[in-house]
Parts: structure tokens; sequence; C-alpha cells
């Protein structure tokens, strides 16, 4: 089984981190468009990001603080997996590796 192709907009260099090797990483949100992505992860809090992430085919999670509620919801309604920044982090290496099979509950 091959990994899959994971693409990020995660500027902040400490996130970007705590993600597993492999990784891609884009600078901008709207580079994303250009990958054809297993699973996309972005940072909602940044500016584009939401916007972009729901133009994005296929699996797209977000995260954003927690305390960002309307955020969370308005990423969720466009159809992004959105999760508080402290559960996407402890789960991202089950999500990046396969190990989380179903949607992320929130």
């Amino acid at each position: 089984m091959t990994a899959p192709e994971v693409v990020a907009y995660v500027p902040d260099l400490m996130d970007r981190s705590r993600l597993p090797a492999g990784v891609r990483f884009v600078d901008r949100p709207d580079d994303l468009a250009g990958w054809e992505a297993d699973l996309v992860l972005v940072d909602l809090g940044r500016p584009g990001a939401l916007e972009a992430a729901a133009r994005q085919p296929g699996r797209v999670i977000g995260f954003a603080a927690h305390v960002d509620d309307d955020l969370l919801a308005r990423a969720a309604a466009l159809g992004v997996e959105a999760l508080p920044r402290s559960r996407f982090f402890r789960r991202v290496r089950a999500i990046v590796g396969g190990g989380d099979a179903g949607t992320v509950a929130r």
C-alpha cells in the first residue's frame, strides 16, 4: 500500500513541524488548486484559506482555534472536515497515515 498524497496549506513553521514526513506544502491557499491529492490539510484561520479549502475536491480537513466556533461551523457547512487545532494535532498522524478511516468528528 502506498502512502496517500497529502498537500497542506499550513504557513506556520511550528505547525508544519508537527505534521508527518511526506506532506507537501503550498505557500498560498490558491496554490492548492494545482494539486490532485488524496487529502488536503488547511489552517482555516489564515486569510483565503476557507474559500480555497471549499473549492478542493476530495477529502479536506481544516483546523482553527477552538474558540472560533463560527469559522469551524462555516467550514463544516462548506464540506470541510473542521477540527479545533488541539484535536487536529492530537490526531494528525492517524489522519495522514490512513489510520482514521472515517469522517473526523468534532
